[in-house]
């Protein structure tokens, strides 16, 4: 027969579920902590997930470094590619032209007028993006067409301006109306003539900022949109590892490789502030969560404090036995943890279990109040991500457990002052 320590085995003894004000107290102390511990769990995974998903998005379609001059075009990119991709560690590389054009669709009978918009036109060639980006594999409708006057929109974009694949769209980029309003300065009159583009494809990354913002065509038609000539606005490279510490070091490999005239820009520079901030929010967020769990210790300081007073007879009977003062104490830390492991373990379930339903509940939430309660334009994401990381659960239930253990400490001193005669007298 198994034979437990004797603080331990009175510990379980005393928390048996008994009809007395301090077992329920003792229920909702372990269901207190449960509750913050899921809670827990269950927002910073979203919080990481939001983070962790946003990088995948950001690197996926903008990739890991980007190399050109600064606020000029750069010629002689294919130089620059070579290069590039001759750094071990390298994956690809490809040029892009970026800029930002007024965009008018083709007039509609069920409107007064054609929409307007001014997205961002990025400018590929489709045989090399595929080795950068994963823009090549998210067209959900239509084709990846480039060829002649092609393009291709997000499917956000699309959907505000009521284009469908088939329609035409007008671009008027920067330079050509620079060029009229320098043109109306010298008297000339000069009317430049929008590009009309087709839409050939739509496509979707997951992220609402670059799904309702960007178009893209033929790097030979961003070129000529913005009298590049045969300059591009820079390469993209891609990394077989993205992560920090790797991605610095290829940076400075790649700068070398391409010459001093050069820069690149790696991607956790190039979105610092958006990515700082879910950073400082997700610590902002465990601090506040575990200032609750402080509420959840209290409670228990309470329900042993009660506990201590109810028991105050056979304290006395355990010290006048002989027990001593550290194996008094010893019955009521293990009290203490007894109620933090199962609050634990039952949160560490709990918040599991939220984690993998999250968006059904979104979905069930979204029929049962007829809101949106996520909305894709505000959080970018048309669902919730979430991702459990081993090291944020083993932080929060190990926190969890010590500030359940040291709430019992109090109680367990006090209890382990008493002096037998006086335990008694007062019984």
């Amino acid at each position: 027969m198994l034979r437990l320590p004797f603080e331990l085995g009175l510990a379980l003894r005393y928390l048996r579920p008994k009809k007395n004000f301090v077992s329920v107290i003792t229920l909702l102390c372990v269901a207190g902590v449960a509750l913050g511990v899921s809670v827990l769990i269950i927002v910073i995974a979203v919080m990481t997930g939001f983070d962790l998903e946003l990088r995948r998005t950001i690197i996926g379609f903008n990739a890991h470094l980007k190399v050109g001059l600064p606020q000029r075009p750069m010629a002689g990119w294919e130089d620059v590619m070579r290069r590039a991709t001759g750094v071990p560690g390298v994956r690809g590389a490809a040029p892009f032209v970026l800029g930002q054009v007024l965009m008018q669709t083709q007039p509609d009978p069920r409107m007064r007028a054609s929409q307007s918009a001014a997205p961002v036109v990025r400018g590929i060639d489709p045989v090399l993006e595929g080795r950068v980006s994963v823009l090549t594999n998210k067209v959900v409708s239509g084709v990846l067409d480039l060829r002649g006057q092609g393009l291709l929109m997000g499917a956000s974009l699309a959907d505000q301006l009521g284009v469908r694949v088939g329609d035409r769209v007008a671009l008027h980029s920067t330079h050509a109306l620079d060029r009229m309003l320098r043109s109306k300065d010298s008297g000339q009159r000069e009317l430049a003539p929008a590009e009309d583009f087709e839409v050939r494809g739509l496509f979707e990354v997951g992220y609402e900022q670059i799904d309702a913002q960007v178009v893209v065509v033929s790097l030979a038609n961003a070129q000529d949109l913005f009298a590049l000539g045969d300059a591009v606005s820079g390469v993209t490279v891609m990394l077989h590892d993205s992560s920090v510490a790797n991605t610095r070091a290829l940076q400075r490999a790649v700068e070398e490789a391409v010459g001093p005239e050069l820069r690149s820009v790696a991607w956790m520079d190039e979105n610092r502030d958006l990515l700082g901030a879910i950073e400082v929010e997700k610590d902002v967020m465990l601090i506040i969560l575990f200032v609750v769990m402080l509420g959840a210790g209290f409670c228990i300081i309470c329900s042993q404090i009660a506990f201590v007073i109810r028991k105050t007879r056979e304290i006395g009977i355990l010290k006048a036995m002989g027990a001593t003062t550290w194996q008094v104490v010893g019955v009521f830390l293990a009290q203490s943890s007894l109620v933090g492991i199962l609050g634990v373990l039952t949160g560490l379930g709990l918040g599991t279990l939220g984690v993998a339903i999250r968006n059904d509940f979104l979905l069930w939430m979204r029929r049962l109040t007829g809101r949106e309660l996520f909305p894709q334009s505000i959080y970018s994401f048309s669902q919730i991500p979430a991702e459990v990381l081993a090291s944020d659960v083993t932080l929060i239930c190990g926190v969890s457990l010590a500030m359940c253990l040291l709430a019992g400490v109090v109680p367990a001193w006090i209890a382990a002052s008493m002096r037998p005669v006086e335990a008694l007298r007062n019984e």
